[in-house]
C-alpha cells in the first residue's frame, strides 16, 4: 500500500486524508487491498483507534440542525489502483476541477470510484456500517467503450460514464437512469485553458517553429515500439528529392531514460525532439497536428480536445480493445502496429492527404468534451449538498 500527494500546497482546501486523494494500491494482492479498506472505515465508526489507516469518522460533528447541513470539514476519498496512468489521470483531473471550481468553499464528504475493482467491497462495508444514507459513494468510469461489469454497482449514489455505449452497458447492469450522467471522461482543467499559437508552444519546446509536427508517446513509462516508430518517421518525414524534412516528430519518452538517452543520440535528418517525463501535456499536444500512441482513453480524450487526429498503435486487450473502433468509426484517427504504415500515414498527412488530416481534426474536436471534470464536480457538488447529514472526516 502506499500514498499518492495529489498537491504540493501547504493546504488542501478539499481536506484530502493527509494531503492525499487516492487509495493506491498497486504492490499488494487483492485480497490485503480490501482487508486494509475495511480496517481504515472501520476504525473511528467504532469511536475507538485501533491502529493506523487512512481515514476516520466521526458520528460527533456534522449533524444538521433544522434540515441544514453543518459546517464541519467535509473530505473527499478517491478509491484507485496504480494499474494504469489513466486511473491516476482521471484522479487528478476530479482534484484539480474541485480545487478550481470550489477551493475553500468546497470540502465535501464523499467517495469517488475510479478503478473497476472498488466498488463493491468499499458499498459492502458502508452498507453493513449503515453508512449508505450518510456517505456519498459515485463511480467515474474511466473506459470509453468495452469496460469491465465490475464498474457498475447498483447501490452506488450516481456513476459517471464517458459515453452513451458505457452508459447503456450500465443500465444492462442495473442501474437506474436516475443514477447516470453521461459527461464524457474527466482531463485536466488545464486542457480547457485557451492554447497558445503552435510557434510558440514549439519554440518553447525546443522544436522548429514552421514544420508540422507529429506527437508520439508511450505513456509515462515509454513503453511500445517508440524507438522503432521513431526511426520510421525520420525516414518517411524527409523528402529524398529536396533534400529537407517534411516534418518533425516530438518524442514522449516518460520515464524511460534509456530510450530518451538513446533517441538523442542518434543523428536525425529531420528535426526531432526528445522529452522524458513532462507535466504540461497541453503543450505538447498544442504544439503538433497529429498524434501516435497507444489507445489508452485519457490521452485519446485529451487529444480530441486539441483537435489532433489519432494514430492508435496498440491496446491493452479487454478495456481498451472498444477504444480503437471508436477512434477509427468516429472519423478520428487510424489503427497500425506497423511502425512503417504509421510513418507512411503521417508523411501522407503531412503532404498529399493534408484534408484528410483536417477533417479528421474536425472530428476529434466534435466528439471532445472538455468541460466533462466540471459538469462532474458540479454534480457531486450538488450531491453532497443534498445530503441531510454529511459526517465529519478526519486524518489518523
Amino acid at each position: 500500500m502506499q500514498a499518492s500527494t495529489v498537491s504540493q500546497e501547504p493546504t488542501n482546501p478539499f481536506g484530502f486524508v493527509s494531503q492525499l486523494g487516492y487509495f493506491v494500491s498497486s504492490r499488494l494482492n487483492p485480497r490485503w487491498e480490501l482487508h486494509i479498506f475495511v480496517k481504515f472505515l472501520v476504525f473511528r465508526c467504532q469511536e475507538e483507534v485501533q491502529g493506523c489507516g487512512f481515514m476516520s469518522l466521526s458520528t460527533k460533528d456534522g449533524v444538521p440542525t433544522n434540515g441544514v447541513v453543518s459546517d464541519a470539514p467535509k473530505k473527499v476519498l478517491i478509491l484507485m489502483s496504480d494499474t494504469g496512468g489513466g486511473h491516476r489521470a482521471s484522479a487528478e483531473a476530479i482534484r484539480a476541477a474541485f480545487n478550481e471550481e470550489f477551493g475553500d468553499d468546497y470540502q465535501p464528504d464523499i467517495i469517488i470510484s475510479v478503478h473497476p475493482l472498488m466498488q463493491h467491497v468499499p458499498l459492502r462495508i458502508l452498507r453493513a456500517k449503515g453508512l449508505l444514507k450518510k456517505i456519498v459513494f459515485t463511480t467515474v468510469v474511466t473506459d470509453l467503450s468495452t469496460c469491465h461489469p465490475t464498474w457498475f454497482h447498483k447501490l452506488v449514489t450516481r456513476c459517471y460514464c464517458p459515453s452513451e455505449e458505457v452508459a447503456k452497458r450500465a443500465l444492462r447492469a442495473g442501474l437506474q437512469r436516475s443514477q447516470i450522467k453521461v459527461y464524457g471522461l474527466p482531463v485536466r482543467p488545464s486542457f480547457v485553458k485557451p492554447v497558445r499559437p503552435k510557434d510558440e508552444l514549439r519554440k518553447d519546446l525546443g522544436m522548429d517553429e514552421h514544420l508540422p509536427a507529429v506527437l508520439l508517446m508511450g505513456g509515462g513509462e515509454g513503453m511500445g515500439p517508440i524507438e522503432a516508430t521513431a526511426r520510421a518517421l525520420g525516414d518517411a518525414l524527409y523528402d529524398e528529392t529536396h533534400g529537407e524534412p517534411i516534418g518533425q516528430v516530438l518524442v514522449i519518452c516518460g520515464r524511460n531514460k534509456k530510450l530518451a538517452n538513446k533517441l538523442q543520440s542518434i543523428n536525425w535528418k529531420i528535426p526531432v525532439e526528445v522529452k522524458g517525463f513532462v507535466s504540461k501535456m497541453e503543450e505538447c499536444m498544442g504544439a503538433c497536428d497529429c498524434i501516435i500512441t497507444k489507445a489508452g482513453p485519457g490521452t485519446i480524450a485529451e487529444a480530441m480536445i486539441r483537435g489532433l487526429p489519432i494514430i492508435l498503435n496498440d491496446y491493452i486487450a479487454g478495456q481498451e480493445a472498444g477504444n480503437v473502433p471508436y477512434v477509427v468509426q468516429n472519423g478520428c484517427g487510424k489503427f497500425s502496429k506497423s511502425p512503417k504504415e504509421i510513418a507512411n500515414i503521417v508523411s501522407q498527412w503531412f503532404g498529399p492527404k493534408q484534408d484528410e488530416l483536417v477533417a479528421m481534426s474536425q472530428n476529434s474536436l466534435r466528439l471532445a468534451r472538455p468541460d466533462a471534470v466540471f459538469k462532474i464536480v458540479h454534480d457531486l457538488h450538488e450531491l453532497v449538498r443534498q445530503r441531510n447529514f454529511v459526517p465529519q472526516y478526519c486524518t489518523t
